[in-house]
């Protein structure tokens, strides 16, 4: 196989629309600005697993690191009415860029050949990584390996259990619960792949990607 790094994408507000990068640093808690601020309610943090609209507005980093929300600064009372309009009126913006910010492991490695598979956008996936040049499914064998590109070793550990996010429709936010009934139909429940770094560095887009299967960390 001939693999790239395809896509590159950060997500600095938990659980609202992200940002394609051309460039990403990586350290071992992920790419830098990667979900660090969430939406919180007194229960806890709050996704769009529950609160879909969350998925309407949109995150990127600004030039002094701080989160933006639709061009704002993520504190802006503004961007804070639009958040609670879609998660609730007792919604708070929190920041928080700790390990523990992450539902599973610090990045989201998907393949084009699987995306091409599910057959949808895959903005749905909310990944980190896209890797090009991948033949059908063959991510699903790939879990105890590790990629490497450039400098940066990636540590692939498991398939990623997918949830009612990927039902809704990136530009429209309608909701087809019949994508998350498709993906445990033909997929088992699960898509990309949930990955940890073992040696940090950058990465770009077209990067040339090793995929490396350790003695001592056997395919699961």
């Amino acid at each position: 196989m001939n693999l790239t790094v395809g896509a590159l994408w950060r997500y600095p507000v938990k659980s609202l629309a992200g940002e394609r990068l051309d460039t990403a640093e990586i350290t071992t808690d992920g790419i830098v600005g990667d979900r660090i601020v969430h939406v919180r309610g007194p229960e806890g943090v709050r996704t769009s697993r529950r609160h879909h609209r969350l998925l309407g507005l949109h995150a990127t980093l600004g030039p002094d690191g701080e989160p933006l929300v639709d061009g704002q600064p993520w504190h802006a009372s503004e961007i804070l009415d639009r958040v609670r309009d879609a998660a609730g009126h007792d919604a708070v913006l929190v920041r928080h860029d700790g390990p523990g910010r992450f539902d599973i492991l610090p990045l989201l490695v998907a393949t084009d050949g699987a995306v091409a598979a599910f057959g949808r956008d895959v903005r749905r996936l909310r990944p980190n990584i896209v890797v090009d040049g991948v033949d059908g499914t063959e991510e699903f064998g790939w879990p105890g390996a590790e990629l490497h590109i450039g400098d940066v070793v990636i540590a692939l550990d498991s398939r990623r259990g997918r949830c009612p996010m990927t039902t809704v429709d990136p530009d429209t936010l309608e909701v087809d619960r019949g994508v998350l009934k498709d993906i445990i139909t033909r997929f088992d429940g699960q898509l990309a792949l949930n990955a940890a770094v073992l040696r940090p560095g950058v990465v770009r887009v077209g990067d040339p990607v090793e995929l490396v299967r350790p003695t001592n960390s056997p395919m699961r």
